[in-house]
């Protein structure tokens, strides 16, 4: 008993199991009310193989412990995003959301987040469609709220390139609305959008594919709000924001490299705002101990969620 007290508020503190929650219950909404185009076999295939992934992943490169959230996040999304004919496809995506992941990484980050280059490869293949996410205005508000909410009970330390990349979205399309002469009830029912929804709080959101500076995040909001309006209304192609995070994904080292600051941990959120100890502790501390703090940060174990 007394080993478990500890280890409760940093389980409750991890914002993942409330992304888990939100997102579960709109997917069981959306069968029940909405009738969702998505079976019961693609949703227990499309769960079941992210985590057989997971774990497969796992046992391969002898991580310490099997973690079902990240891929139960991303498979959640495919449900609720993708939408296939064929079962295999929905195996597939699913595979390549969990495997991506261990395989595309730099310095020990991996580059795509899974939900969206499953999507990006899926979609670019011809294999499935994405879902708009039109639920209408009673589940969009419900969902809208689900997602607020989050960012206020888990505390999201990293909230900020959600709401940057909304900010940025939103108000881009109003501007391009009273540019043109347009009613504002055009830019407005753009992004009634679950999909939008699902993209700004759990895709672009992702902490493991984003900067790792506050200042490095903004950027990259504005950057993806860029591409997406661009692909969007220059190209004339739908899932704007989709395509234009797979673009931009790339160049989250290259913000990292400029912009630099800590690295995420899901068990004790962050900004990445580096903050330095004052000089005085610095001077005090033992040689042999800075020493030992030196040798055990090199050793920490990979995490690949």
């Amino acid at each position: 008993m007394g080993q478990d007290q500890p280890l409760r508020p940093v389980l409750w503190s991890d914002p993942r199991l409330y992304q888990i929650a939100s997102l579960s219950a709109l997917l069981l909404y959306g069968l029940l009310w909405l009738h969702f185009e998505v079976s019961p076999w693609q949703i227990t295939i499309t769960l079941g193989t992210a985590l057989l992934t997971q774990y497969a992943g796992t046992r391969f490169f002898n991580l310490p412990a099997f973690d079902p959230k990240s891929p139960l996040i991303s498979a959640l999304s495919l449900c609720l995003l993708l939408r296939t004919d064929q079962l295999p496809v929905a195996a597939l995506a699913s595979f390549l959301a969990i495997a991506g992941k261990f395989v595309i990484r730099w310095k020990d980050k991996h580059v795509f987040n899974p939900t969206n280059l499953a999507l990006a490869v899926v979609l670019t293949s011809g294999l499935g469609w994405m879902s708009p996410g039109q639920w209408g205005q009673v589940a969009w508000f419900g969902f809208l709220i689900a997602c607020l909410g989050g960012l206020v009970v888990t505390r999201a330390a990293r909230a900020d390139v959600t709401v940057a990349f909304l900010i940025f979205y939103v108000g881009l399309l109003i501007v391009r609305a009273l540019w043109l002469g347009d009613p504002l009830t055009i830019p407005l029912h753009q992004i009634e959008s679950g999909a939008l929804l699902i993209f700004a709080f759990f895709m672009i959101s992702d902490p493991k594919t984003t900067p790792d500076s506050r200042t490095g995040r903004i950027v990259y909001a504005l950057l993806v709000t860029i591409a997406a309006l661009y692909v969007q209304f220059g190209l004339f192609r739908p899932n704007g924001p989709l395509w234009g995070l797979i673009a931009c994904a790339p160049f989250v080292p290259l913000i990292d490299y400029l912009l630099p600051g800590s690295r995420y941990d899901w068990s004790k959120p962050s900004s990445g705002e580096r903050v330095r100890s004052p000089q005085s502790h610095v001077i005090d501390q033992p040689v042999a101990v800075n020493r030992l703090y030196s040798v055990s940060s090199v050793h920490q174990p990979r995490r690949f969620s």
